[in-house]
């Protein structure tokens, strides 16, 4: 790494550059693409400089060694068209000088012509998010700054920092429009600055998975005749391309450049794009995602592991909280989010050399035609169904898609409430349930959806019930039932330390690794709170199997306190706070440490301060939010034959498309999924090798070490003058260094179990008391792994006996007396644990068996206590005239008897009665028998 900078500093001519060029890109770039017949193509051209003229902008693209470019014209004398033009030549950087200097002098007016410049550079930008047009011109939206925030496999993934939205058309033929400004407005209360990526190398619209997958597919399907335009951009290439092999004599190794449609559902631009995405080269179109992408470090005796969480938010019917529930007429669902979490080896930087896992994990409405009316101002509005639904079509869609993308099975995971005084969240249940039921009895029963209802908030109000011991056996079953991905297969490590969970996971096992098969898809009414606690469980029991296949850890299972599932819970929290700032207007208000009950009690008024600012978000700025939505994703355009967008009452038929022209084909109600899905599960129908999927992919055949499949000089940027800070700062959301203990001497291991007081982070916050350290450790082991034998119910009933379970009902899986070890091979009672505290400070060996001696010494104790305690007695007892039991009953055999209180005789009253007066101070007469009693006392006390 070193001497490519120290090549791209001080190498001034090209003899010298490549001689240094050769020691070390050999080495690195040997790892990573040897023995690679297929590779992913990105956009080389990352950097865009924009020129002005009178008539015309001349977007330049750039890439990284400044080798290669290209020009996109965009013609401003059109008032309301859009046109643009690209010749699809890449120039050198000679020809693009030359090509602007003509440009520059073309353009000067003949007053002033030696003085004045008819080309001007307006800015620099990092991509194009898209075109725009209201009621007058087209606007262009630029990225003008941007952040790293991840980096996979050597892909950097960047953040929108800022943007510049810029009108097109010249003032002299622009043709205003009194409420152009309105639009622009309103447009732009979607900020870009907020929580969009992309990525110039990496799809961010699918998962690992997919995107690794995509490169193990059969070659001879890729076998297509390239046109003669492409064929002169490769000789165009070749020649312009360094290869450092050529003058060895070796062969020019070739390659497949795999370009892959996005996935449009997760695409917040492809509206923008659609107007020039037929007209320009791909090389200018950059796709870009809603949600959250944020990476920590985790270090495992300094090696580094990268723990990555990348969601997804959805385009389709999206929107803000009250304003989008249920799903639309083509079954896409609001707030469905997918969430989906990376673990790698960051010591190896390659998508093929290196070790990657993953796991996939969806949240989303209640598919079903419902809303909330929000006109009464009511915190809680009720719950209505909108449409009659009795055939599950619109559930029927979604699931369909869902087969299509993830394969199965299909978990769901319904959190709703399901014992209320009046209903309100039941409804949703009582819908739901007989949908799945429907959908389930056309499908195969090896292929059916899965259905677990769980009350938990009713858990959640219980003293006695652990929630997160529930939600850890869900997530076990879950688990072991969808696999997950890995691209190594086993390891030799997994043969010396076997565990009985690793052989029950499922998925589907390759010659490669695994493929996770099936997902899992949680809610509850807002998707928000409850949801992120239970994505965060299964998250977790994921990451124990996934750190296991990579062969980080000796056993799948991980306890909490902990600096890896502390990290981790960082990370998800970021994550739902993300998440519900952009659908509910605020940040999560019930967060994993408050089912855990070890939340500080400074914790509460914050969540009242949360709960009222999302109130306020959704009663007075929603609505402005969800226009801006419409708008910036094209729900909505504006013309001047519409009504304006703010005149609407309710969007409501811009989402639903059946509501205003009835569709042409009826789908089945009994083969309710799309066609070949059945015949591959349960794989996903988009990961399979078929004719359709096929179509989706641009391949090219490249040379090895052509830039725009090598990343190499996209991550290291070995042609620009660029210092370590730029090359390898990411943003980090943790580091494990910050959860490690601070005092020396304690086991770095990120797996061993913490005291608060020894972390970096205490999950306690600023309160550190005596108490809530014991409460602390409590429930360091909150969630014990679940016992294989238990297994969990796929139908309705789960978990719903109503008649037997109160608030106060005992957990149906409480913390076991013995605490099991990791495989259970032996259990370890509380008097051994105790044993073992004892002999640490005090030296002593209890388990072992005693000497004789000191028997000896215990019998002779034992026998003087015997005799000094020994009373005398002279009188039998009677045990009925102390106690008398008397049936009730006149039934023999009935066990229900009264109890009549004991006879006391008077001596025994009387001497009960003057110990209750000594002891209120009224001290009764001494007796001649008391004295000669304090006399004997005195005798054998003193003398």
């Amino acid at each position: 790494m070193c001497k490519t900078h120290f090549a791209s500093v001080f190498s001034c001519n090209h003899t010298r550059k490549r001689i240094i060029l050769v020691i070390s890109v050999h080495i690195i770039r040997s790892n990573h693409t040897a023995n690679t017949s297929s590779a992913i193509t990105y956009h080389s051209y990352n950097v865009y400089c924009f020129y002005l003229s009178f008539q015309r902008y001349f977007l330049v693209g750039t890439n990284q060694a400044q080798t290669k470019h290209r020009v996109l014209k965009i013609d401003r004398t059109e008032p309301k068209d859009l046109v643009i033009i690209d010749d699809k030549h890449v120039y050198n950087q000679q020809e693009v000088r030359e090509l602007l200097g003509r440009l520059d002098l073309g353009n000067r007016t003949k007053i002033g012509q030696k003085g004045s410049s008819g080309l001007s550079r307006a800015l620099s930008a990092f991509g194009i998010v898209g075109f725009v047009r209201f009621l007058e011109g087209y606007y262009i939206v630029l990225i003008t700054k941007r952040r790293k925030m991840a980096d996979i496999g050597g892909h950097s993934i960047y953040k929108i920092e800022d943007t510049s939205m810029i009108y097109i058309p010249n003032d002299s033929v622009r043709v205003t429009h009194p409420d152009e400004a309105r639009y622009v407005r309103i447009f732009q209360n979607v900020d870009l600055s907020s929580n969009f990526y992309f990525s110039y190398s990496y799809d961010l619209s699918h998962s690992l998975q997919y995107n690794l997958t995509l490169l193990q597919r059969p070659f001879e399907l890729w076998s297509s005749p390239t046109s003669s335009t492409e064929e002169e951009v490769q000789k165009q290439s070749k020649h312009d391309s360094f290869d450092i092999f050529e003058d060895e004599g070796l062969p020019t190794q070739v390659v497949y450049g795999l370009q892959n449609e996005p996935y449009s559902k997760y695409v917040w631009n492809g509206k923008l794009l659609e107007r020039v995405k037929d007209i320009v080269h791909h090389d200018w179109l950059m796709y870009i995602i809603h949600g959250f992408c944020g990476q920590s470090k985790l270090l495992i005796y300094g090696r580094p592991v990268h723990v990555t969480l990348i969601a997804r938010r959805s385009s389709k019917f999206a929107g803000t909280r009250f304003l989008k529930r249920g799903a639309n007429c083509e079954g896409d669902v609001a707030n469905e989010v997918e969430t989906e979490q990376i673990i790698n080896d960051a010591s190896v930087m390659s998508l093929t050399a290196g070790s990657y896992s993953s796991y996939v994990q969806v949240r989303g409405s209640v598919p079903l035609y419902w809303s909330q009316d929000i006109s009464t101002m009511m915190p809680k509005p009720p719950i209505r169904l909108d449409q009659a639904d009795p055939y599950a079509h619109v559930a029927a869609l979604h699931f369909d898609q869902m087969l299509q993308r993830f394969g199965s099975p299909i978990i769901i995971l319904n959190l709703v409430k399901k014992r209320e005084k009046r209903k309100h969240e039941k409804i949703l249940s009582e819908e739901l349930y007989p949908a799945v039921l429907n959908l389930n009895q056309f499908l195969p029963p090896e292929n059916c959806i899965d259905y677990i209802a769980w009350d938990m908030a009713r858990y959640t109000k219980s003293k006695l019930c652990n929630v997160l011991d529930r939600l850890s056996m869900i997530a076990e079953n879950v688990v072991k039932r969808t696999g997950f991905f890995s691209n190594r297969a086993d390891f030799y490590c997994h043969t010396i330390r076997p565990d009985d969970r690793w052989r029950d996971v499922g998925g589907h096992i390759t010659a490669s690794g695994r493929v996770q098969t099936g997902v899992l898809r949680t809610n509850c009414v807002d998707c928000l709170d409850r949801t992120n606690t239970a994505q965060f469980m299964v998250g977790k029991c994921a990451l124990a199997y996934q750190l296991y296949a990579l062969g980080m850890i000796d056993k799948p299972k991980l306890q909490f306190d902990t600096d890896c599932v502390r990290l981790f819970e960082e990370l998800y929290e970021d994550h739902g706070d993300t998440l519900s700032l952009q659908y509910g207007g605020s940040q999560l208000v019930h967060r994993v440490k408050t089912y855990r009950k070890i939340a500080p009690w400074t914790q509460h008024s914050k969540d009242i301060m949360q709960t009222l600012s999302r109130y306020y978000s959704n009663a007075f700025s929603d609505a402005d939010r969800q226009d801006a939505i419409n708008l910036f994703l094209q729900v909505y355009q504006p013309s001047e034959s519409k009504p304006h967008l703010w005149e609407l009452p309710t969007d409501f038929y811009l989402h639903q498309k059946n509501s205003i022209a009835l569709p042409q084909d009826r789908r089945s109600y009994t083969l309710w999924w799309s066609a070949g899905i059945l015949s591959y599960l349960p794989v996903a129908y988009d990961e399979v090798s078929c004719e359709d999927n096929m179509k989706k992919i641009q391949v090219k055949r490249v040379n090895r070490f052509e830039e725009s499949i090598d990343i190499y000089t996209e991550f290291f940027k070995p042609y620009e003058l660029t210092s370590f800070d730029d090359t390898f700062g990411i943003a980090m959301t943790n580091s494990a260094r910050e959860f490690m203990p601070k005092t020396v001497g304690v086991d770095p291991s990120p797996f061993t179990v913490r005291k608060p007081e020894e972390t970096g982070k205490s999950v306690l916050g600023n309160k550190s008391s005596k108490e809530e350290t014991l409460l602390q450790r409590k429930t360091a082991a909150s969630a014990p792994p679940p016992p294989s034998e238990e297994a969990i119910s796929s139908t309705s009933e789960d978990d719903s006996e109503e008649d037997r379970d109160d608030d106060g009902s005992v957990s149906q899986r409480s913390t076991p007396i013995k605490l099991l070890t990791e495989t259970g091979e032996s259990t370890r009672t509380q008097e051994e644990i105790q044993q073992q505290s004892v002999k640490e400070p005090y030296g002593l060996n209890l388990a072992a068996f005693p000497a004789e001696k000191d028997l000896l010494i215990y019998q002779r104790f034992a026998h003087l206590g015997e005799s000094q305690h020994r009373v005398e007695r002279t009188e039998r007892i009677n045990l009925a005239n102390i106690i008398c039991l008397e049936p009730v009953s006149c039934f023999p055999e009935d066990s229900i008897y009264g109890l009549s209180p004991p006879q006391v005789d008077r001596d025994s009253r009387e001497e009960f009665e003057s110990h209750v007066l000594m002891g209120q101070g009224q001290l009764r007469v001494l007796c001649r028998e008391d004295m000669l009693m304090y006399r004997e006392y005195v005798k054998n006390r003193y003398m």
